[in-house]
């Protein structure tokens, strides 16, 4: 069985700003190219038997400068919705509800009542990728490349645990990550690797 490879995507202008990101599509800053420039050699040599993107342009283009190819975009690995929160700093939110913690408390409707999602919603959509990644998985390496909030939840269903345990698992953008298995159970191989 191969092994499940993690890609965060590369520096834009709101992850440096720590402003919550989902549905505004960013392009990388010129750091964010590096980044994803840089991942190419920790991933050379590999094939995927499956390769699947984040339908938001940092994320694709993070898996062309990677030199990820054949990367199809998949809607399921898109960023946890933040409602009302996008592109709010926790800081900001902190100055209205200053007990508010994103894993357990999720987030507000958005405009025109559009609502965020929860953990466990998040974690839905993570299993249905974790799915088609496991009748993958037996012919090779997989590779995802997504969105920080997203691959923690993904992680931690892969491991088993509730989605909101994703909190466990802080991951740097621009960062390959590897979740392998020992005794047929899942594992944490690498974790937020950079060249």
């Amino acid at each position: 069985m191969g092994d499940l490879l993690l890609v965060r995507h590369g520096e834009t202008e709101w992850s440096v700003s720590g402003r919550h990101t989902s549905w505004t599509d960013l392009p990388l800053t010129r750091h964010g190219e590096e980044e994803a420039k840089s991942l190419a050699p920790l991933l050379a040599g590999r094939t995927f038997a499956l390769a699947l993107t984040s339908p938001l342009d940092r994320a694709i283009r993070t898996a062309e400068l990677a030199g990820i190819t054949g990367a199809a975009p998949d809607p399921d690995l898109h960023e946890w919705d933040y409602g009302g929160y996008e592109g709010v700093t926790t800081v900001d939110i902190h100055r209205t509800r200053p007990d508010w913690y994103l894993w357990t408390d999720g987030v507000p409707p958005g405009p025109a009542g559009h609502p965020g999602e929860s953990p466990d919603e998040i974690g839905a959509r993570a299993d249905r990728v974790l799915k088609r990644v496991d009748s993958a998985l037996v012919d090779g390496d997989v590779v995802l490349v997504a969105h920080a909030h997203f691959l923690r939840v993904l992680t931690a269903r892969r491991l088993g645990l509730p989605a909101a345990d994703g909190r466990l698992f802080q991951l740097a953008t621009g960062t390959v990550s590897r979740l392998s298995t020992e005794h047929d159970r899942p594992v944490v191989a690498e974790w937020n690797t950079r060249p």
